[in-house]
């Protein structure tokens, strides 16, 4: 195979923190590739069995992004774990909280 027939790979991260752990794995991948290629092959699905692709946000340094977006070389792909209360909701309950014991 000569270099013109040989897929370029290119080296993504993926992410995934717990409180107490956080998963960082290395892939390579080839050009062109998704999100979710990225995820699978890295394996972060049979490590943590609670992520589900449907319910967790992804993104790319930050930003949040479609499980279909192409990832670039040096790119990070995070997930992100549900959020356990509306943060809204909870400023509006610990102003409430401070008001009341003014």
């Amino acid at each position: 195979m000569d270099k013109q027939t040989a897929e370029k790979r290119i080296t993504v991260e993926v992410a995934y923190a717990l409180p107490d752990e956080q998963f960082l794995k290395e892939v390579q991948a080839p050009e062109g590739a998704s999100v979710m290629d990225v995820v699978l092959q890295s394996g972060v699905l049979e490590l943590h069995p609670e992520i589900d692709l449907d319910k967790n946000g992804v993104g790319i340094f930050s930003k949040p992004v479609k499980l279909d977006a192409e990832v670039r070389e040096h790119d990070r792909v995070e997930i992100y774990r549900p959020l356990i209360a509306d943060p809204k909701e909870a400023r509006r309950k610990k102003a409430a909280a401070q008001k009341k014991s003014k």
